[in-house]
């Protein structure tokens, strides 16, 4: 089982990135928060990675940090109905930490705000992942396993409140992992909103 990549950014767009290993080039699908961490065509890069195999495939998936691996991995292992591209695009749509929360609060509306994915997934999602997020640490980007606090309903309520303002699904949730980054961890949801709103 491939765990990670380490190599050269040779190409690279919102769902995919190429990296050159030693001329070995490794197609990875990604998802938008992990592109967002990507540095410049030739920058090195390190991708957690997990790998699907299946009779006419193989294909590798990578994260900026292990939670967000070991999420993925939960969502298409644990979750009827979830196959590897519409994990992608859940986690596209939201980062870990606010998808965390949702999940953790029962946020079925802002679940169900990601596209394709309507109530009753939403429900399932909840039912079936609802405190089990043990060996998942929410971590910020770049974060070590010591770094991990624990999930806040902050992170969903913000996102949620941006989402009504009239913000894409996942500007606000990049917006409010800016704006979180910015204010002390007791920081309430109306200052990471304001902080948001003036970024």
């Amino acid at each position: 089982m491939i765990a990670g990549i380490r190599g050269k950014l040779a190409k690279s767009s919102p769902l995919s990135a190429i990296i050159d290993v030693n001329g070995i080039f490794y197609e990875i699908n990604i998802p938008i928060t992990t592109a967002e961490q990507l540095g410049g065509i030739n920058s090195e890069v390190f991708l957690h990675t997990h790998a699907i195999y299946r009779e006419d495939s193989q294909t590798l998936y990578g994260f900026a940090t292990t939670s967000e691996r070991n999420f993925f991995k939960m969502l298409v292992e644990k979750v009827s109905g979830i196959g590897p591209k519409i994990a992608l695009n859940i986690m596209s749509r939201m980062s870990v930490e606010t998808l965390r929360s949702a999940i953790e609060s029962g946020d079925v509306a802002l679940l169900s705000k990601c596209q394709g994915i309507g109530k009753k997934t939403a429900e399932r999602l909840i039912v079936e992942l609802r405190g089990a997020f043990g060996a998942i640490a929410a971590q910020p980007r770049g974060a070590t396993a010591s770094d991990a606090t624990p999930p806040s309903a902050k992170f969903s309520d913000a996102v949620a409140a941006l989402a009504a303002l009239g913000f894409k699904l996942s500007d606000a949730d990049k917006a409010v992992r800016a704006a979180s980054s910015k204010l002390p961890e007791n920081a309430s949801t109306e200052e990471i909103v304001k902080t948001a709103l003036r970024s």
